[in-house]
């Protein structure tokens, strides 16, 4: 019969073992956007690239900018790509 204590314990940083921490949530999230970005565009032809992710209470957003004025593509469709890959990535992440 399980205790308060085993159940402290499991939980003593703060974390609990059922699954991935906040940390790796996002880290998972943001690597996920720019593997998108970078598949797609050379470097050189991005300007400029912000992945903003948080996750806070079980909610992901995910924003991906990013400026390729001269990139061969449409921008706004690789940003919008790499959002979900993002969600994606953290959506097995949790499988």
């Amino acid at each position: 019969m399980p205790t308060d204590d085993a159940a402290a314990d499991a939980d003593a940083d703060g974390e609990s073992d059922s699954g991935p921490t906040d940390e790796e949530v996002v880290r998972t999230a943001a690597e996920a956007a720019e593997n998108v970005v970078f598949s797609r565009f050379d470097r050189s032809a991005v300007d400029d690239l912000d992945v903003t992710v948080t996750f806070e209470d079980g909610v992901l957003e995910v924003d991906v900018y990013l400026n390729a004025p001269d990139a061969a593509g449409d921008p706004d469709r690789v940003a919008d790509d790499a959002a979900l890959a993002a969600r994606g990535a953290v959506d097995d992440l949790f499988a």
